[in-house]
């Protein structure tokens, strides 16, 4: 029943950007805490970015000042803006949306920093 669905990755060189976004199914997104996770090959599922209903964000540490979180309720769309792009940013990068117990991710998206 519940969708998650990314779009926007794909193969950008050293410093560009790459806007993805998620779209989800329901009726009350204005209500979840919406994020991104990533994985890369060998590596554990790790938080990018994370926004609440109230609109607080939080960051790794590695994307803070470079990425963007955000959410447009009204299309029951999340966003992340990626900026100055590295190679270590490649993975996979999963939508998750969460409300009290209820937790779902996405299929995911790749995203390839490469020259």
């Amino acid at each position: 029943q519940v969708q998650l669905v990314e779009s926007g990755g794909g193969l950008v060189q050293p410093g560009g950007s790459l806007r993805l976004s998620c779209t989800t199914s329901g009726s009350r997104f204005s209500i979840y805490t919406m994020g991104w996770y990533r994985q890369a090959p060998g590596k554990q599922r790790g938080l990018v970015a994370r926004i609440t209903s109230g609109g607080s964000t939080n960051y790794a540490d590695s994307v803070r000042g470079r990425f963007t979180i955000s959410r447009d309720n009204a299309k029951n769309t999340l966003y992340l803006r990626m900026n100055s792009l590295k190679p270590e940013d490649t993975a996979v990068y999963y939508c998750w949306r969460a409300y009290r117990n209820d937790s779902y991710w996405g299929q995911g998206t790749q995203v390839t920093v490469s020259s």
